[in-house]
């Protein structure tokens, strides 16, 4: 069945789930960019490069880092670098913040993901259910029942459903991705926060 017949059999639904599928890739896919992005340095590697600057006391150097490497963790520890001389507690709260925006940043537009991962399905279920109305509308116009009588809104009831299906499945695999990517960036920002709050503390004395 081509794509242009499950639209006249489906009808409105079919469209709006289709809809909903490009938006849905659309978001999948500009999130997977983003956080493709914030992995490509581990916290490890910049963190050991960020400590080797700040024991030669090269803080100019550390924050230049920072600023040219595009992960959460290097903003967060960028912040703390520019509030060096001020007291833990001010420099606690900055990189707390910043950790804040960071995980802003990364959720951001994941709601849309999961809200047609857990919604398409009844979508297709309404399509389901009016393709069965349907049915039974033909088949009280007609007077008596039949395959010919009822085809269409079977087919449109079947179409619906798997279309749902399809698009739900994808977007709640996507969602649940995009969750622990975003747990593992934060653990890495609380991490980094840490460890970089312990080296400017110890650089002073």
């Amino acid at each position: 069945m081509s794509l242009w017949q499950m639209l006249q059999l489906g009808g409105g639904t079919v469209i709006l789930l289709m809809f909903l599928s490009t938006l849905s890739l659309a978001v999948i896919i500009e999130r997977a960019i983003l956080y493709y992005r914030s992995s490509r340095v581990t916290r490890d590697i910049f963190m050991m490069d960020i400590a080797g600057q700040i024991r030669r006391g090269n803080f100019t150097k550390a924050q230049e880092i920072c600023q040219h490497t595009e992960t959460p963790f290097a903003a967060v520890v960028g912040t703390g670098l520019a509030l060096r001389n001020s007291t833990g507690e001010v420099m606690d709260n900055a990189m707390e913040r910043q950790i804040t925006i960071e995980t802003i940043k990364l959720e951001r537009r994941t709601a849309i993901i999961g809200t047609i991962g857990s919604t398409a399905v009844y979508i297709g279920l309404f399509g389901t259910v009016l393709g069965i109305i349907r049915a039974f509308h033909d088949i009280a116009q007609q007077g008596a029942g039949g395959m010919g009588v009822v085809i269409n809104g079977i087919a449109e009831a079947l179409i619906c459903t798997a279309v749902g299906l399809c698009v739900a499945v994808p977007a709640v695999i996507a969602f649940n991705y995009c969750q622990s990517r975003i747990e593992r960036l934060v653990m890495d920002m609380d991490i980094a926060a840490s460890e970089a709050r312990d080296l400017l503390i110890g650089a002073r004395s």
